[in-house]
């Protein structure tokens, strides 16, 4: 049977200097408040109130003042809320002071995507990124909570994999921090052995990026056909997926899925997401996905491209992909419109990245869209190679007969010698005859 969906009451605030002007216009807040009602509902929880504040600064106690914890103390016995769910980070302090004032369960929102990614992430390495993220964050938070923090999950923010380490001390979270910190090196480890492994073959990888819900999981679908998890959820699927692809010139690359950003996403993931992010790092292409149907797509936009600066990506080659094109109407479909409408407001040479309109749902758009990854790819020429090998090597000869046109081969003794056309990528990893 499934379980009931605990009411919620979202709270969010915008600060307004001594002239009245405001850092951050009413419109914003109100979007980073219809985003936290999108996390909301994709863990699970049922919307009864949204209350929206101005105020000059942050009150140390409470953030919103005691005025309004009055308010709000009213709202959730009238409406029997479950969980109060703030769209700022809350200190230990203030989280404390609003739970027995309010005498209900409060989060913010760094817990509330942690909550999220912990009932999302399916491999061992999603699994441990969650729980680094939660202890971390759990950790300033255990003084005074003991009665709450031993219980096991039982609602949004009380879920995932760190919840069994709540009932103990500082120490021994701190030992299993150092622990998952370890485990993770040696995760982050195996992926540049595994990146190695795949540049010793000349195949490129190309990185899926975008905010998420944009569509990248259908887009990736349509492309592979790797039947990855499509659904309208924020953070429908958390780990990485990686998959060949072959482009209209025949050349095979690697296609890789990744988590999407969102704006203000926790310190505490982006750092224990690192490993997952270099995929988009070491990419030769990158495809930008934006919902061009969102009303904040330019903003969205924006967010990935300082994203993508702040993790070493910014030059990556990008293809800048128009999805949901299905839900415009037909005077709204021309991509360079689109793509000026997004970059309008944006520096830097983002007005030179390729654009293609598509709707990964219907199909529409990708053949154009296969057709600008194979022009904006590194050109591979084909180059004539003589390499001399172990007459044992048959991991190397089976490359050449792959990925090339062997024209000869000659055998002396132990030692093989062929004479090959193949992409540059291969000749420069082979070892050339002396």
């Amino acid at each position: 049977m499934k379980p009931a969906s605990e009411q919620a009451i979202l709270v969010g605030l915008e600060w307004k200097t001594r002239g009245g002007t405001h850092r951050g216009s009413v419109p914003a807040a109100e979007e980073s408040l219809d985003e936290l009602a999108e996390l909301s509902a994709s863990a699970g929880a049922r919307i009864v109130d949204r209350v929206l504040q101005s105020r000059p600064a942050p009150e140390a106690a409470t953030l919103i003042g005691q005025g309004k914890v009055d308010e709000l103390a009213r709202a959730v016995k009238s409406l029997a809320a479950d969980v109060v769910i703030f769209d700022q980070d809350l200190s230990p302090t203030q989280q404390r002071n609003l739970e027995k004032m309010l005498d209900t369960k409060v989060i913010d929102r760094t817990q509330l995507i942690l909550d999220i990614f912990a009932s999302r992430a399916r491999t061992r390495e999603g699994r441990l990124q969650v729980e680094l993220a939660q202890l971390s964050y759990m950790l300033p938070r255990l003084a005074g909570r003991g009665v709450e923090m031993s219980r096991l999950g039982g609602g949004i923010g009380t879920r995932g994999p760190g919840e069994t380490q709540l009932e103990t001390d500082r120490r021994r979270i701190a030992k299993r921090i150092k622990k998952l910190e370890d485990e993770l090196e040696g995760v982050r480890a195996g992926r540049a052995l595994h990146r190695r492994r795949r540049n010793a073959v000349p195949l490129a990888t190309l990185a899926l990026a975008g905010y998420t819900n944009a569509g990248k999981s259908t887009l990736f679908n349509r492309l592979t056909e790797a039947g990855v998890l499509a659904d309208a959820k924020m953070f429908a699927t958390l780990d990485p997926t990686v998959r060949p692809l072959i482009l209209p010139s025949r050349r095979r690359v690697l296609l890789s899925d990744t988590v999407g950003f969102i704006r203000n996403l926790p310190t505490t993931l982006v750092k224990a997401f690192r490993a997952t992010l270099e995929e988009v790092n070491e990419a030769a292409l990158v495809l930008h996905v934006v919902d061009i149907s969102s009303p904040v797509a330019a903003e969205h936009t924006a967010h990935v491209f300082r994203v993508l600066a702040e993790i070493g990506a910014a030059g990556v080659p990008q293809i800048l992909v128009l999805n949901k094109l299905d839900r415009l109407d037909p005077d709204s479909r021309n991509a360079e419109s689109q793509q000026r409408r997004l970059l309008g407001g944006i520096d830097d040479n983002h007005g030179q990245v390729r654009s293609v309109a598509i709707s990964a749902l219907t199909g529409a758009g990708i053949d154009r869209l296969l057709a600008i990854m194979d022009e904006v790819l590194p050109l591979d020429p084909i180059v004539h190679a003589t390499v001399e090998l172990d007459a044992g090597d048959g991991a190397t000869l089976a490359l050449l007969h792959q990925f090339g046109k062997v024209r000869a081969t000659r055998y002396h003794g132990h030692r093989v010698v062929v004479d090959a056309e193949i992409p540059e990528s291969l000749e420069r990893r082979l070892p050339k005859r002396a």
